[in-house]
This record gives C-alpha cells, structure tokens and sequence, in this order.
C-alpha cells in the first residue's frame, strides 16, 4: 500500500473515531403536570430548550432521525353521558424540535403511560392502563391506525432493533403482550412476575429485563420460551431501569428505599447508592458515561457515573418531575 493511500485511510479513521467521540447527545424529559417537555445537552448538564403546551407528558419517544418527539398524556377526559366508552378522550402531542413547539395533536382513547417507536420510525404504539389496549399512531397518516387489546392495565412497550415483535407489560394481568408487528397481532403471552412495569432487552436481545415493583424485584424473561428463568430482589417500589454502556450492568431505581442499584446481569452482584427522594425514572445517556435519574418527589435529575455510581453532578427542573426520557445525537 502505498504512503498517500495510508495517509487518507489514517484520516478517514481518525475523522470517524472523532466523529463518535464528540458525538452530542441531548436528552429530552417530559415534566407531566408542567405541562412541558424540556431538552438538556447532555455534554454539559444544562436545560437549552423547552416546550411548552403539552397536556401532561408522561411518555415520550423520539423519530431516528431526531425531528419529531411524540408525547403522550395522562390527562383524560371523563366521558359524557351517553359517549361511547372508547371515543378518544385523550391526546399524543407531535413536537418539532428545530421549530420549538408542538405540531398538531393526534386524538387516542385513553391516558398514555408509556411510548414506543419502531426502529423505521413509522410506527408509534402508545400503552392506554385504563383501556387495557395499546394503540398504533401511523407517522405517515397522522392518526391511529390499530388499537389492539392486550392484558389488563398495560404499561410499558419494548420492541426488538429488527422491528418484528413489540412485547407489552401488563401490571394488571401479571403477564407481558408479544405482539407480530407483520401483522399487528397478539401473537404469545409471557410469564412477568407479579405487576410488571419498566422493561429492557439484553444487549443480545434474547432476554427481557422486568420490574416487579410490589415484590421488589427485577425479573429475568426468556424471549424464546416466554418463561422466567431468574429474578433479582432489589429494593421496594422498583421503578426506572435501563442497561449501562456495556451491555451488562443493569441500573434500578427503587422509591422506597431510596436507592439506585447497579445489578451485574451475569453474576447477579450489586452495588448502590442511596438518593433522596424517591429515584424514579432513568436513562443511561450512551456513549457519556453517565445515567440520569429523576426524582418523583423534587423537580430535579442526579446525573450519575455509572462506573463509580457517584453522584457528578444535578440539573434543576423548572417543575414537575421527569418521566420517560428520548436521548437523541441529532441536535435539531
């Protein structure tokens, strides 16, 4: 090989390698009774946007591409004599980042806990707890295209990166939805563990990570089988939970206990650090090092590094508390 053609190939690579390092990633928090969806830059901590007219965010997910945020509300509307019982009564909000405000609203039947994207972006599934059904926002067409019935009081959705099946927790029914995105059918139920909440793939997407909130505890789902093959005790109220940087480490929040703990997924071994009040929901920030976690009680996030577990530094919300969180490295 020739030395020009070393030199080019030493840049490339060097070009590449800064691109990923100097990589941006913000993240975007929904504030529920705020009313407000808020964007930190996540190299420095700091809030740089916020978006206001948001009816409740709770859920919250982002498109591929970073243009578009979709939030869901908790709010709902009480039916009036007469209405049908599934007439939508509640509302996705479609923000445009780079034009700083919501876009349109897209009538749902039922509050939205939680929110999903399929990895193409087209899809939105949105989990209704008072309507035991999921709904499918089509991107394309602005509006529900699906609703499906799934277990009793739905709550979380995970789907896998080759976008074939979504699997939906269901705290009521003490199971998880396997939904076949090809056809938008239930296609399995899953063994959960007692009240599921907050779920998340292994990094080999052959397990599901769950919360069992009521007993404490993280269970360990099969994808292949459908059956629990382990399960963690980890502190009451379990809540927010997510896998670090390498693919191994599970962080968990529990309220009550006032505590996040790191959970080595192989070996079970954990190690925690107290936070008051009530840690809540949380993201690992990848690529950064870092974990964000929420506070139900005080309008704030710890941000932590996720291999010493000590606190680096705290972001002060202008109110309400954080809930689900879309990292995104395109900065619109």
């Amino acid at each position: 090989m020739y030395p020009i053609q070393i030199r080019v190939i030493s840049l490339i690579i060097a070009t590449l390698i800064s691109g990923y390092v100097n990589a941006n990633p913000m993240v975007y928090v929904p504030l529920g009774p705020a009313n407000l969806v808020i964007k930190i830059d996540a190299a420095t901590d700091k809030i740089i946007a916020s978006y206001p007219g948001v009816n409740n965010p709770h859920g919250l997910v982002g498109t591929p591409d970073g243009e578009y945020l979709i939030a869901g509300s908790l709010n709902e509307s009480t039916a009036k004599a007469g209405q049908d019982k599934d007439a939508p009564n509640s509302e996705l909000a479609l923000i445009h980042p780079a034009h700083g405000h919501v876009m349109s609203t897209i009538p749902v039947s039922g509050m939205t806990h939680h929110e999903a994207i399929t990895p193409d972006g087209r899809y939105v599934i949105s989990t209704h707890m008072t309507r035991n059904a999921i709904s499918v926002l089509d991107m394309e067409q602005n509006k529900i295209v699906k609703t499906i019935k799934t277990g009793r009081t739905p709550n979380y959705t995970t789907i896998l990166p080759d976008g074939k099946f979504a699997y939906v927790t269901n705290t009521g029914s003490n199971n998880i939805t396997e939904i076949d995105l090809s056809s938008w059918q239930v296609s399995r139920t899953l063994e959960s563990g007692p009240a599921p909440e907050h779920a998340v793939l292994s990094a080999d997407n052959k397990t599901l990570f769950v919360t069992n909130p009521r007993a404490g505890k993280v269970a360990v789902v099969s994808i292949k089988t459908g059956k629990i093959v382990n399960s963690w005790l980890i502190g009451r109220a379990v809540h927010g939970m997510d896998i670090g940087d390498d693919g191994l480490t599970l962080f968990v929040s529990s309220q009550k206990d006032e505590k996040l703990v790191a959970l080595n997924s192989k070996t079970g071994d954990t190690t925690e650090i107290k936070l008051s009040p009530a840690p809540y929901h949380l993201n690992t920030i990848t690529g950064t090092g870092k974990i964000y976690v929420s506070s139900r009680r005080l309008p704030k996030i710890w941000v932590i590094d996720q291999k010493t577990l000590k606190i680096i530094n705290e972001i002060q919300l202008p109110a309400g508390e954080g809930h689900q969180m879309v990292i995104t490295t395109q900065d619109n």
